[in-house]
Formats: C-alpha cells, sequence, structure tokens
C-alpha cells in the first residue's frame, strides 16, 4: 500500500517561498512509469493540477506556474518536493502530493491526505 505525507508551514507570508515535502512510503519514486504529482485546491475553486517528477527524474510544471515552480527530489529519503515563490493570497490552498500513472501521467491513483497552505501577512 503506498502512503503519501504532506508537510510543511502552514502559513506564508506574501512575497515569500512556499516549500512543502511529500514522504512516500510502500513505493519508491524510481519505479519505472510512475509520476510524483503536486495539485492544489484553492477556497471555492477545482482542483489544479501543478506539475510532476518522473520516475526518471524528468520534471514538469504548468506553464502558469512554472516560472514560480520547482519540483524536486531525495531519493534517499523517498521524499519529493514543491518551492513555490513570491507567494500571494492567490497561492492560498489545500497542496495534495500524488502518485500517477498511465500516458497521460494524470491517472492518479494514491494521495495524500493534504495540506492546508495560508498566504497572508
Amino acid at each position: 500500500q503506498v502512503q503519501l505525507q504532506e508537510s510543511g508551514p502552514g502559513l506564508v507570508k506574501p512575497s515569500q517561498t512556499l516549500s512543502l515535502t511529500c514522504t512516500v512510503s510502500g513505493g519508491s519514486l524510481t519505479t519505472n512509469f510512475y509520476y510524483w504529482s503536486w495539485i492544489r485546491q484553492p477556497p471555492g475553486k477545482g482542483l489544479e493540477w501543478i506539475g510532476d517528477i518522473a520516475y526518471s527524474g524528468s520534471r514538469y510544471v504548468i506553464p502558469s506556474l512554472r516560472s514560480r515552480t520547482s519540483i524536486s527530489r531525495d531519493t534517499a529519503n523517498n521524499q519529493f518536493s514543491l518551492q513555490l515563490s513570491s507567494v500571494t493570497p492567490e497561492d492560498t490552498a489545500v497542496y495534495y502530493c500524488a502518485r500517477g500513472y498511465g500516458t497521460s501521467r494524470l491517472e492518479l491513483d494514491y494521495w495524500g491526505r493534504g495540506t492546508q497552505v495560508t498566504v497572508s501577512s
């Protein structure tokens, strides 16, 4: 059974960098053909897929966030991370990590519980 757990500060000030880590158990970040995603859901809105890091280490971030976002991994500790810089209140959301597979990489079969991040001074 794959389990994912998000961790990080719940409150970030505007213009600062949001940093989250997802710890994975029951599965390896380097297992072929799996992708490790970050998704967020702002209050009152739908889910927004942010991007992922593949089993190979390659990364993808959606264009609208690409200039501010970095996704990395620590294979020794089986963790992957999200960094979002220059945050504004519009980045307030519940942030999830998940495992993806398939040709679209967006068939997400295991999710973390999510962590609330609020951007406020």
